[in-house]
C-alpha cells in the first residue's frame, strides 16, 4: 500500500483493525483515509462475528458518519466497499461474489471523467476475491467501474469519498502472499492454492496501483 502510493513510512499511519481498536480519529489531523481489505465480511451472520469484527464495524460506521458528512477524502478497497456501501444504503449481498484471481475492469462514462481514475485505460486487469458485493447503489452514489461478474467495482459519494471492489494495492507478489494468508478463510479450497498462484501470474495488473498514487496526489 505505502509503496504503491509513493509514501514515506512517516507519511502513513497504519492501524490493523483485526489486531487493535480504531481508537479516536480526528479528521483534521489527516489528509485522507484508506481502508484496505481484510478477512471480515459485513454480511456474515451477526452471531458468527468475532468481538474484533463487531468492534471494527461499529467504529467504522461512526467514522464514516463524519467522513461522508464532511466529504472527507476516503478510499475503501474490497472490505472498504462493503463498509461504505452499507453506510450509504447500498444493497450488499453474496449474489456477485468473485473467486480469488484476476478480472477485467471496465470504467463507466462517469469513471472515465473522474479525477481519481485519471490515467487508467477504459479496460484494465485487477485482482479480486470476495464473498460479498454491492448489487445495487443508491441514487446519490456514482458508479465508476464494473466487471462481468460484479456490477459495482468502484463508486463515489460526494466528490471525495471512494470505494473499489478490486484491489489497487495488490501486485502479483502481493496476491501470492494473500493466497497463503487466506488459505483457510473460505475464499477457495485450500488444495487449489498452488493452481491459483499459477493463474494469477497470467494477469497484468500494472494499472490499478495508479489509483493509490492519484489519491495521494489529489489529497496528500
Amino acid at each position: 500500500m505505502r509503496t504503491f502510493a509513493g509514501l514515506e513510512p512517516a507519511q502513513l499511519h497504519r492501524i490493523r483493525l483485526t489486531h487493535e481498536p480504531l481508537g479516536s480519529i480526528r479528521l483534521d489531523d489527516w489528509r485522507g483515509i484508506i481502508l484496505g481489505g481484510g478477512p471480515y465480511n459485513v454480511t456474515d451472520p451477526h452471531e458468527t462475528k468475532s468481538e474484533p469484527q463487531r468492534r471494527t464495524e461499529s467504529a467504522m460506521q461512526a467514522l464514516l458518519d463524519e467522513i461522508v458528512t464532511r466529504d472527507f477524502p476516503f478510499l475503501g478497497c474490497c472490505y472498504g466497499i462493503g463498509t461504505l456501501g452499507t453506510y450509504i444504503g447500498a444493497a450488499l449481498d453474496r449474489k456477485y461474489s468473485e473467486p480469488v484471481g484476476g478480472t477485467s475492469i471496465e470504467l463507466t462514462a462517469e469513471g472515465r471523467r473522474d479525477p481519481l481514475m485519471a490515467g487508467l485505460p477504459e479496460r484494465f486487469d485487477a485482482f479480486v476475491g470476495h464473498k460479498e458485493a454491492i448489487s445495487a447503489l443508491p441514487e446519490h452514489a456514482v458508479l465508476l467501474a464494473s466487471s462481468a461478474m460484479s456490477p459495482v467495482q468502484a463508486f463515489r459519494v460526494g466528490n471525495n469519498v471512494y470505494a473499489t471492489q478490486f484491489h489497487p494495492e495488490l501486485d502479483v507478489a502481493g496476491m501470492l502472499t494473500r493466497i497463503d494468508v487466506y488459505k483457510h478463510h473460505g475464499y477457495f479450497a485450500p488444495e487449489t492454492a498452488d493452481a491459483l498462484k499459477e493463474r494469477v501470474q497470467e494477469f497484468d495488473v500494472a494499472h490499478p496501483p495508479s489509483i493509490l498514487r492519484t489519491f495521494v496526489k489529489l489529497y496528500g
